[in-house]
């Protein structure tokens, strides 16, 4: 068994750049910082590790990225992980590691993200994301203390249950 998933928060470095290819596919590439914080034993000053990933976005995420996603802008990355390596052109060799991504969701306040359903869009064509874990210590929500509407029904006259009218049905 094998597994290659990535999990990634952190904020856009630049402003993605976005291609259209010939097929009509688009693809996007941008970076993306992700910072850990720690303080040093012997002098307790905190200090900070920024890692920078090379994220790739294909298809649906790459329109998302083109429209939505700026420099700045903090994010949620899950994908794979994937080295390539290409000649240049004197002839030397090169390697790169980048993050495929699977599926974007735009953070921050609600205010900011300009995605009305929540700011999650996954790739229809990568492969099905596995559930979040769950924190351990995380408690159950509190149940609302309003009872929730129920829908309002309209009666139902018997003259429209008579009626041959074959326009009216609901498919």
């Amino acid at each position: 068994m094998a597994l290659n998933k990535v999990l990634l928060i952190g904020n856009v470095g630049k402003d993605p750049d976005v291609r259209h290819l010939e097929g009509g596919a688009s693809v996007a590439s941008f970076t993306l910082a992700t910072t850990e914080r720690y303080r040093e034993r012997g002098s307790g000053e905190t200090k900070e590790l920024t890692e920078w990933h090379n994220i790739v976005a294909w298809r649906q995420l790459a329109d998302l990225a083109e429209n939505f996603i700026r420099k700045g802008s903090q994010i949620f990355v899950e994908g794979r992980i994937r080295s390539r390596s290409w000649d240049d052109q004197n002839g030397q060799k090169r390697y790169i590691t980048e993050i495929l991504a699977d599926s974007i969701q735009l953070l921050g306040r609600k205010g900011d993200s300009p995605i009305p359903s929540g700011g999650a869009y996954v790739d229809p064509g990568a492969p099905a994301p596995a559930p979040a874990p769950r924190p351990a210590a995380a408690a159950p929500a509190p149940a609302p203390a309003y009872p929730k509407p129920q829908p309002q029904q309209q009666p139902i006259s018997l003259d429209s249950l008579d009626s041959d009218d074959s326009d009216d049905l609901p498919f």
